[in-house]
């Protein structure tokens, strides 16, 4: 719910960065919490799609093209233009499994090493926008490897369907 909540503009709007008001293409572009705003060592901006039929990475396919450029596009510009870091300097990616299920795209410093940000759950934006690209349904078909923690209850439901 918090997610509608910053992108109908209930919570948050003051934190907003940089927002694209397409309902079809566009997005909102915030820090994330994890962020202190104080430097620029640790930068962290999450983009939130308008959209809520795309739940993760799994989603995607060549009709989601337009979004993801625009997400890596103006993302970067907007966090060039405000924070003076250039795009060749940020890691622009999705994790696999995602945190939450609504489709978002981490924006972090290239030399932070970011929770999540390793290659197992995360899948760079550029990535995926070139897989989309060569095979326009690659996230429908492909087998993505994600770790998972021992207490997470994924790992549970994997366990007890004897997958693992």
């Amino acid at each position: 719910q918090w997610v509608y909540n910053i992108l109908e503009k209930k919570a948050e709007a003051d934190r907003i960065l940089h927002e694209n008001p397409d309902p079809r293409d566009g997005f909102v572009l915030l820090p994330d919490f994890k962020w202190n705003q104080n430097q620029l060592d640790d930068l962290y901006l999450i983009a939130l799609v308008h959209r809520r039929d795309i739940k993760s990475l799994r989603d995607l396919t060549a009709e989601h093209l337009p979004l993801l450029r625009n997400i890596l596009q103006e993302g970067k510009e907007a966090i060039t233009k405000r924070f003076g870091v250039p795009g060749s300097q940020l890691r622009i990616y999705l994790h696999y499994q995602p945190s939450y299920y609504h489709l978002h795209v981490h924006f972090t410093a290239l030399g932070y090493e970011a929770p999540g940000s390793w290659v197992e759950r995360a899948h760079l934006l550029a990535d995926v926008i070139d897989n989309l690209l060569t095979d326009p349904s690659y996230y429908q078909k492909r087998a993505l490897t994600f770790a998972l923690r021992a207490d997470e209850l994924l790992l549970k439901k994997f366990q007890e369907a004897g997958r693992v």
